[in-house]
């Protein structure tokens, strides 16, 4: 799964780096290399792939906490959370783990997302020990500093305020709001100046107890190291930490949209008309997410696309479109996404729906087919082929409930989609009725033209709280 590549890390060097990375892929087929699964007596996954091109040991870890486990109201403390945990430790102040990551040459990181909380953290093999202490101490034993969370809270609620000011930064939350309703996908991962408000240090200790805990983790290691070793290092730093499992936050699936729905958010000084136009689309494990990604690939998924092509490069509308399907547990969204001037708004819309009708209409031919399948072929070996890319690999397939086959099964499964396959996937998965249309401009010169996509267009202004 190696390929001829040197991506530069400043604190490995040259020399050791670029004669490690050249092990090159022989077969047409990808393998995921050999892991071992444990689970530590807490309920602690452990997922181990030894990795010994490079004096490296990288680990990633997942809470099987998002933002919608947040509480009601209070949506944002996961995302605090995370955030924190770096702030100090019963032990250690902020300063003084920086200062010992900054003195091994680690590097560590952790983010909130919708369903789960990850992180990840990387350093030389030498420095294992050090490293995993760190990594423990940081997850066990956070001290949620008062006048931290405090801080924290005022920078988020300016920063949100600061977003706004940038509508396609603040697009996503708005159509997640509007599709979702009152469905736990609505939440904002970060909270909104409502809820972050509302948001007390206890609530963050209460969080933290709740959910961080060893049988809600999940951690990948890739790299390095012995297994045997590393387990009983493992063993070492987290087998004492105690706590249940949590109760699984019951999400239920939320149903397609029917017909067509608007929302339309006024930004008086806006040039620009921002615009999100999709419904709900499919879970992470749907049968069809090779198909989708080849599909998907031509519709708005590269820079030659379908949407790009027509939008930016034929026309000049936009300096750029795209379109996605988002993974998750429970069906996500499928989502159109681009800009122009206010001038043009009606003509950028209308042609990004005459480009979805011509895809239901014409579908795609064999050349084309075969282009996103190369494309994608090409594209998808150097995203899993370090350490760390890897580890963040292992603990995404075990959140899932998926199995090394997603890698292994890859290519065939790509090349063996058909054209009348293509053709049944973009009329199960592509909706051309039923849309759901989130739109941030200048209202009193848009209202007007964005009626013609729905019957049912409420409105907001872009300075009220929320979304």
């Amino acid at each position: 799964m190696k390929r001829n590549s040197c991506p530069y890390r400043p604190w490995i060097g040259w020399a050791i780096l670029c004669t490690a990375m050249v092990a090159v892929q022989a077969s047409s087929q990808l393998s995921l290399p050999p892991q071992e699964r444990h689970q530590l007596p807490n309920g602690m996954t452990l997922i181990l792939m030894e990795q010994h091109e490079l004096p490296i040991v990288s680990l990633n870890f997942v809470i099987r906490a998002g933002s919608i486990t947040d509480p009601v109201g209070k949506e944002g403390v996961a995302s605090l959370t995370a955030g924190l945990l770096r702030q100090g430790t019963e032990s250690r102040s902020a300063d003084q783990i920086s200062a010992q990551l900054d003195f091994i040459g680690a590097q560590f990181s952790v983010s909130a997302g919708l369903e789960s909380t990850q992180g990840s953290a990387e350093f030389l093999s030498k420095d294992v020990t050090a490293g995993l202490g760190l990594l423990a101490d940081i997850l066990r034993h956070p001290s949620f500093p008062p006048e931290e969370v405090n801080k924290r809270i005022q920078q988020r609620i300016g920063g949100i305020q600061s977003a706004k000011e940038m509508p396609g930064a603040v697009m996503g939350r708005y159509f997640y709001s509007f599709l979702y309703g009152r469905h736990p996908y609505h939440r904002p991962v970060g909270g909104d100046e409502n809820s972050l408000a509302a948001i007390q240090r206890q609530d963050v200790l209460d969080f933290y107890r709740h959910h961080y805990r060893p049988a809600n983790t999940i951690l990948a290691v890739a790299g390095d190291f012995d297994s045997r070793q590393m387990k009983t290092l493992l063993q070492a730093r987290f087998g004492s930490w105690s706590g249940g499992k949590p109760a699984k936050a019951a999400v239920a699936k939320k149903p397609r949209v029917k017909g067509r729905r608007l929302l339309l958010v006024d930004k008086p000084d806006s040039t620009q008309t921002f615009f999100t136009i999709g419904n709900i689309g499919v879970h992470r494990r749907h049968p069809d997410r090779v198909a989708l990604r080849v599909v998907n690939t031509l519709f708005g998924g590269r820079f030659t696309s379908m949407l790009n092509s027509r939008l930016r490069v034929e026309s000049g509308l936009t300096y750029g479109a795209s379109s996605w399907f988002d993974n998750y547990l429970q069906p996500g969204a499928f989502r159109i996404y681009t800009y122009t001037p206010t001038e043009t708004t009606e003509e950028a819309i209308d042609m990004a729906l005459d480009i979805l009708r011509n895809l239901h209409e014409k579908g795609v031919d064999e050349e084309l087919l075969t282009s996103a399948k190369n494309y994608i072929k090409g594209q998808y070996p150097p995203s899993i082929e370090t350490s760390d890319q890897l580890a963040r690999l292992l603990t995404e397939l075990e959140f899932y409930g998926l199995d090394r086959n997603e890698v292994d099964q890859f290519y065939s499964k790509v090349d063996a989609l058909t054209v009348e396959q293509a053709a049944e996937v973009i009329r199960r998965h592509f909706p051309l009725e039923d849309l759901v249309f989130t739109v941030i401009g200048k209202a009193d010169e848009i209202e007007g033209v964005v009626k013609k996509y729905s019957e049912k267009v409420e409105r907001k202004s872009i300075s009220e709280t929320g979304f």
